[in-house]
């Protein structure tokens, strides 16, 4: 068994052998196999031939698809169109082919890494991505708790409390975890799986444009996929120098620009802002300080920028640590979790729990006195965060009288619309008639380490069962049916919902509940329902002082989560 980095911009192998983990090399003899895929009329090119084709062949060649996987999102290679588990399957299969050649067997089962805020459905694609390659993934490892154990392992005695930042190339994820007595405990991961060095290269390229003279809004595709090349060798020397000069040639005109780092890191401002959130998150969820931390690891290519270095440091008041090359982290920790599943003797001492990344829950619906029903609010039972394996449940009542079925639909994500998190499936429970809120369910949600979720409803009254195992892939509505769907609810009348005021307050509650669990998250829903029916009366009036009273309660909140 192996274990595999699976990343945005480039993919590692890794083997456990002789009590440690060693990294094999591909068919070039490097370590590092380029992530990105072209078609030369009808051959297959993976890895640094096909990222060479970036710039001679861009329409032939795909490359970041791994932001895609979960999604209906294709590709277009020359005259074929691929989805993000086929492109990610071709580069499996390489890494599959140059590890048999390594290693002389049959490679069949994989540990493959994965963001650790990559959502089910993403999760599912991975999996789906190593069986069109031939390969069984036996487990599904957090990108940050492999890195954690290539770590932990080289230190096993060693007690401490140490955070993980990783900035890949397309996602970022920072996880809290403990680690004593061979025990590796994550205490608390969260992360953007659409941030990442990537988008540091393109924010570069914006100005680069910028400094040109020509907005990058009107930039052919061509233009810009020549820039963004461009900006990610002026990223790389950026890193290392204080100045670059670029030379390029668009749309026939050759230009020389020359970027510091000054400038850089002022382009890449809004970036920076937003890797805060998710430590914000993860502090919370922990309830700890960055005083308690012991140790800062630095992981993922993109966290050689000297901005991100600086950021980290005066984040959490200490020097990063970085003595596992941060593109290998990954991968090293991937093979340790690959020999803990296969019960290495070498490990006996070494144990991994996880958390789950997101909540998980169903939907409900509350009635108002006027007998309106407000639908679509998500009901967490497993939080975010906690650790698995887990099982919880909680009790939900009928809302009409004589009602004979419930349906359970079941989501994963943080906001309190189901509408904005990702549909896991439904299935219905049948239930004897009796008066509205007599009858009743009880839902059961087991979430398994390996990514397994089984739901299970039962009758109160009766007993009857239903229930379903979450292993298929997420279905996602496609950019074209959103915006079908906006301009369904544009033609109704303006509603006060629309009013700027309004918008911002219902966003406020939504954002610290994201921020909450437990009670206060009970606290924000009940608060998110009844503007909700406020809103829902159109009575300017009830919606003003509704806003004045539960304001001071916000603010108070706001201020002891976030500050």
């Amino acid at each position: 068994m192996i274990g595999i980095d699976l990343g945005t911009t480039n993919s590692l192998i890794c083997v456990f052998e002789d009590g440690a983990p060693r990294l094999l090399t591909n068919a070039l003899g490097h370590l590092l196999t380029p992530s990105v895929v072209s078609l030369d009329g009808d051959k297959v090119l993976v890895g640094e031939a096909a990222r060479d084709r970036q710039t001679t062949h861009p329409k032939d060649t795909a490359a970041a698809f791994k932001r895609a996987m979960g999604t209906d999102t294709t590709f277009q290679l020359g005259r074929k169109k691929l989805r993000a588990e086929e492109l990610s399957s071709l580069v499996l299969r390489k890494l599959k082919d140059d590890a048999e050649a390594a290693l002389g067997q049959t490679i069949r089962d994989v540990v493959v890494s994965v963001p650790a805020y990559f959502n089910q459905g993403q999760r599912q694609a991975t999996i789906a991505a190593c069986a069109m390659a031939g390969l069984n993934a036996v487990r599904l490892v957090n990108e940050p708790t492999a890195a954690a154990l290539a770590y932990g392992l080289q230190d096993r005695d060693g007690e401490s409390q140490f955070l993980v930042f990783d900035l890949g190339g397309g996602t970022f994820d920072v996880t809290v975890l403990e680690h004593f007595d061979g025990v590796m405990e994550v205490k608390a991961s969260s992360g953007d799986a659409f941030l990442g060095g990537e988008d540091f290269s393109e924010a570069l390229a914006k100005a680069m444009a910028d400094k040109i003279g020509t907005p990058w809004a009107k930039l052919a595709k061509d233009a810009q996929h020549q820039l963004r090349l461009q900006a990610d060798v002026a990223k790389r020397h950026l890193s290392g120098k204080d100045d670059f000069e670029a030379r390029l040639k668009l749309d026939g005109a050759h230009h020389t620009l020359t970027l510091t780092r000054a400038d850089f890191e002022q382009a890449c401002a809004a970036l920076i802002k937003r890797l805060h959130r998710p430590i914000e998150r993860c502090f919370y969820d922990t309830g700890l300080d960055t005083d308690a931390l012991d140790r800062v690891i630095l992981v993922g290519g993109a966290t050689r920028m000297p901005m991100i270095r600086q950021m980290v440091a005066r984040q959490f008041k200490r020097l990063p640590e970085m003595t596992i090359d941060p593109d290998h982290a990954v991968a090293l920790g991937a093979a340790v979790q690959a020999a803990l599943v296969a019960e290495d003797r070498a490990l006996d001492d070494v144990v991994m729990t996880d958390v789950s990344p997101f909540s998980v829950g169903i939907e409900t619906a509350t009635k108002l006195k006027n007998g309106t029903v407000i639908g679509g609010f998500f009901q967490p039972i497993i939080e975010r965060n906690t650790p698995l394996p887990a099982s919880r449940q909680d009790s939900f009542g009928t809302m009409d009288d004589n009602q004979t079925q419930l349906r359970v639909d079941i989501y994963q994500g943080e906001a309190p619309k189901v509408s904005d998190n990702v549909h896991l499936g439904q299935f219905l429970l049948d239930v004897p008639k009796g008066k509205a809120g007599h009858e009743g369910m009880f839902v059961r949600i087991t979430y398994d380490p390996s990514g397994l979720i089984e739901v299970e409803a039962t009758s109160i009254t009766d007993g009857k069962k239903a229930g379903l195992v979450i292993r298929d892939n997420v279905s996602n509505l496609t950019e074209a049916e959103i915006a079908k769907r906006l301009k369904q609810m544009q033609a109704f009348k303006m509603h006060p919902r629309e009013d700027e005021e309004n918008t911002a307050f219902l966003a406020r509650i939504r954002r610290l509940y994201e921020m909450a669990s437990g009670d206060d998250r009970h606290l924000l829903q009940g608060m998110l329902m009844e503007f909700e029916g406020a809103l829902e009366g159109q009575d300017p009036a009830e919606i003003s002082r509704m806003r004045g009273d539960m304001g001071e309660t916000l603010d108070r909140i706001d201020d002891y989560y976030v500050s």
